[in-house]
């Protein structure tokens, strides 16, 4: 299939710049594949979709103050986004992979200052647009990272250096159920729940797990190729506790349905199932790419948001509804001024 299949034009004035005041007031559209049918709803409305014996999986990761601020020796500035913690570099040091975004051609022995307590090195070119850099810090890295770091939103979302959002975004672009530091973005479809939704969800029948999957290059790097099959995803750091894995086992054993909140979630179990849909557990890294003629062997059903066009989130969505069913939902989306990507509403995919 060629990329221009999963392209469509949204007006700038959808993309949602700011969460709404409560999680749970998002407006929810439900499709369902195998009757290919659009319906309206919202997400507070979620238990009425649930069915006893339903295991939502969720990830637990969380968005660490990846995007830094700095200057150069030579006063220039450069804006940096980490991407992963690769190894110590000694006397406190800690080395990352990150993009560099910087106005003037960097080389490797670059000084750069981000705050009194954090400073970085540029080592080297990794490949594919990506640095890695040594950052130094006075005291606790952690600290000085949370001091120095913003949030590191997704360039639709417009921000600036500057902001007095930044308290309300590092609430906000974070799941309540967050624990597990090391995203570089958030999984979005968490965002809409609450504790007060996931208990009237626990009433409904449901029972709610956690994975981790520390989000980052590989979820939100473009598309480049034309042709999808040509597309390789960047590796991304995944953990299933074998209690986990049990569950997801038992409960497919017993009929239930497996619903992922996100493709996070999806890609973890999808990259830790067989082929007969039993999932074992374990950590390491994936690379699972998911697009039009895979067949998902653990997941049932997914609750994630609107993606960006040509994307490997859009992507994935189509594998699981069908390409024409998501043209046709998002048209509809547009039409009824859905609001669209991070901070927008929801999907639910049966």
């Amino acid at each position: 299939m060629k990329l221009k299949d999963f392209d469509y034009s949204l007006p700038r004035e959808l993309i949602a710049q700011e969460p709404l005041k409560e999680r749970d007031s998002s407006r929810l559209m439900v499709l369902n594949r195998h009757e290919q049918t659009i319906e309206h709803s919202s997400i507070c409305k979620l238990p009425y979709y649930i069915k006893r014996g339903d295991l939502l999986v969720a990830n637990n990761t969380r968005v660490i103050p990846a995007r830094l601020y700095g200057k150069k020796q030579t006063g220039g500035k450069a804006e940096v986004l980490l991407l992963r913690f690769l190894e110590y570099g000694g006397a406190g040091a800690q080395i990352w992979e990150c993009l560099i975004n910087s106005r003037r051609k960097l080389k490797p022995q670059t000084q750069l200052y981000f705050s009194p307590a954090l400073q970085g090195e540029v080592l080297e070119a990794a490949g594919g647009g990506r640095w890695r850099i040594k950052l130094f810090c006075q005291g606790s890295f952690d600290t000085a990272l949370n001091a120095a770091g913003k949030t590191p939103l997704p360039p639709y979302i417009n921000r600036g250096e500057h902001t007095s959002s930044e308290d309300l975004d590092r609430e906000r672009y974070q799941t309540v159920y967050a624990a597990r530091d090391g995203a570089v973005a958030a999984p979005t479809a968490g965002l809409h729940f609450t504790q007060a939704l996931m208990d009237e969800m626990r009433k409904a029948g449901a029972e709610f797990i956690f994975i981790t999957l520390h989000v980052g290059l590989g979820t939100f790097q473009p598309i480049r190729e034309e042709t999808i099959e040509e597309h390789r995803m960047h590796e991304e750091f995944y953990h299933l506790e074998p209690g986990a894995a049990e569950r997801i086992n038992q409960t497919r054993h017993a009929g239930g349905r497996v619903i992922c909140i996100g493709t996070t979630a999806t890609r973890t179990l999808e990259t830790m199932a067989a082929p007969d849909g039993a999932v074992r557990a374990g950590e390491g890294f994936t690379d699972l790419y998911v697009y039009p003629g895979y067949r998902f062997k653990a997941v049932d059903a997914l609750i994630t948001n609107f993606h960006l066009p040509r994307s490997s989130l859009l992507l994935l969505v189509s594998a699981l509804a069908g390409h024409d069913l998501i043209q046709r939902a998002y048209a509809e989306a547009i039409r009824e001024r859905y609001r669209f990507y991070s901070y927008g509403d929801a999907m639910l995919i049966v």
